[in-house]
């Protein structure tokens, strides 16, 4: 039976791709900054377990306790929406602690063991912003863009071992909470100068009424194919949204 490990569990797609894996009978490690068991169903095959991708000893700490794994989804990230004029640079270090420097500290402590025995999966979670152009993005596709080119030589690099390095790009996910955390509890309004305010609302307006937009089920069911494709394929669009932005480019 497989180990899964998952990063960003508590909600959205880390929660579903949880679900999703511990359905098709793998054994999950479910990892939450600040664990809550009650968010996933109690079984012998799925572990809640503390882990702050942008704490070195955190990371050390699970990996010690959990033992070998076979994949690992670096899904854990902090979305990021504002005019770039008016985002703190503090808020910009906070977005690539965990979006960028996470998981390649995730990874770098993973394929040790993925080296040694010759096999593993590393599947990096970034996002459509990468596949399009995206105002009030700057930052948060920076953050993505550099997992995107990091993966793509990662790969090359593990290839020799047997070992694989892949990105699923979610789409415009709706119904989750990306929105709310992307201005870090703030009005969006406090991230916008006024110079830019009739920008960004028509921005807003036109994300948050698209039509075609991608369903937590679909990142889930779009990690699971990128762990198993064996066509070389490195980046996975996941939802309809995602898919027609790869699709035009």
């Amino acid at each position: 039976m497989k180990t899964v490990l998952i990063t960003g569990t508590s909600s959205g797609y880390g929660r579903e791709t949880a679900l999703y894996f511990h359905s098709q009978g793998w054994n999950v490690i479910a990892t939450m900054r600040t664990p809550r068991p009650d968010l996933l169903p109690e079984s012998d095959r799925l572990r809640v377990v503390e882990l702050d991708v942008t704490r070195p000893e955190s990371i050390t700490a699970a990996f010690e306790a959990e033992g070998p794994i076979d994949v690992l989804v670096n899904n854990a990230g902090v979305p990021s929406m504002g005019v770039f004029e008016g985002t703190p640079m503090a808020r910009v270090r906070e977005v690539f602690e965990t979006n960028t420097f996470g998981v390649m500290a995730m990874t770098q402590a993973v394929l040790p063991q993925f080296r040694e025995r010759g096999s593993g999966v590393v599947v990096n979670v970034t996002s459509s912003v990468v596949l399009g152009h995206m105002p009030l993005s700057a930052v948060y596709k920076a953050s993505k863009m550099a997992i995107e080119g990091f993966t793509a030589s990662l790969a090359l690099e593990l290839a020799p071992f047997g070992v694989q390095a892949k990105t699923v790009e979610p789409g415009a996910c709706l119904t989750t909470n990306f929105a709310a955390r992307a201005t870090n509890g703030r009005a969006l309004d406090a991230l916008v100068p006024a110079p830019y305010a009739a920008f960004a609302k028509k921005t807003m307006d036109d994300v948050t009424s698209q039509d075609v937009f991608t369903k937590e089920s679909d990142v889930a069911e779009t990690v699971w194919r990128a762990v198993h494709d064996t066509t070389g394929q490195l980046r996975f669009p996941a939802g309809p949204d995602a898919v027609r932005l790869a699709q035009a480019k």
